[in-house]
Formats: structure tokens, C-alpha cells, sequence
């Protein structure tokens, strides 16, 4: 059996690509499939999360063995990972800038025997230049930790000296 999956670019403009891959091939298949779909080098680190419903973050799959309890993409078949029940995964390429895509289960159906896999389908958007940039949101718990007991701010960088501390 193969899958087709939707792989969507987190960038304004819609940037997408649409494969065809074994559902026996492993994650890191589907990290060098995405790669190359989408035109990076795919020698940066990478990992994929499983997914809500809602794109929430979840478990992480690394590309290689961190030493951790996560398994790695290379041990990981996709039909264990993606069905109908759980039909989308979120992966992020090169940790410097954090490229971050959209997995989508479309299909599941037969493979043509005369057609190799991984398969590029269908390709819309140009992937841009530069990374768009991330916006991450948290909240400060304890913003009076940033003042000391006389009350003076440290917040600004100008008020730290660094100097003996190399």
C-alpha cells in the first residue's frame, strides 16, 4: 500500500507538495522525500511530532538517536505512525530556522506497479529565500525574578557587564 500525503509549508503564500510514498517506509524516508521535494539539501537536523486534530504539538521523532526515549525516524515505518485515526504529523527541517510543514494523510491506495516510490504528485508555491520568522508565545510567570532586592531592573542587556565572565 502507499500513502499520499499533503505537505504544506508554514509560510504565507501557499506552498505545497503532494507525494506518494510505501506506508512501510520509515519517517526518515519521508524526511528525504520532503527534502528533496521541496528543494533543501536535507543534511540539517530534523525531526517530526505527532499531531492533534487542532496541529498541536505532541511525542517527538527525531533523525537520529539523541540518546533519548523518543525513537528515531529510521526505526519508525509510517503505518504505525499515520491512519486514518491519526492522519497528520508535523515536521521541522534545519533547527537554525526551523522550516515547519504540515503532514497530511490524503490516501491510502494501491501502488502502480510500474511507478517508484516516493513519488512527487503534484507541486503549487515556490519555497522563499529565507525562513519566515517565528513567533513563539509564552507567558512570564515570574517577571518580578527580574528585579533584584533593591529593585533595580536587570531586563536590559546595557546593565549586564560581561567582562572576566569568558
Amino acid at each position: 500500500m502507499i500513502y499520499r500525503l499533503r505537505v504544506i509549508l508554514d509560510v504565507e503564500e501557499d506552498v505545497l507538495r503532494d507525494l506518494e510514498i510505501a506506508t512501510t517506509a520509515s519517517l526518515e524516508n519521508l524526511h528525504d522525500a520532503i527534502t528533496q521535494a521541496f528543494g533543501f539539501g536535507g543534511n540539517e537536523m530534523a525531526c517530526f511530532y505527532r499531531s492533534s486534530p487542532e496541529w498541536e504539538q505532541g511525542e517527538e521523532l527525531p533523525l537520529v538517536d539523541m540518546g533519548t526515549t523518543a525513537t528515531p525516524m529510521g526505526n519508525t515505518p509510517l503505518e504505525e505512525l499515520l491512519t486514518e485515526s491519526t492522519p497528520q504529523l508535523l515536521y521541522v527541517y534545519d533547527f537554525l530556522y526551523l522550516w515547519t510543514f504540515f503532514i497530511e494523510l490524503v490516501e491510502v491506495a494501491e501502488p502502480e506497479p510500474a511507478k517508484g516510490y516516493p513519488n512527487l504528485l503534484f507541486a503549487q508555491g515556490e519555497v522563499p529565500e529565507e525562513a519566515p520568522e517565528k513567533q513563539f508565545e509564552t507567558e512570564a510567570p515570574y517577571q518580578d525574578d527580574w528585579d533584584d532586592q533593591d529593585g533595580e531592573d536587570f531586563s536590559s542587556e546595557d546593565d549586564v557587564n560581561l567582562e572576566g565572565y569568558y
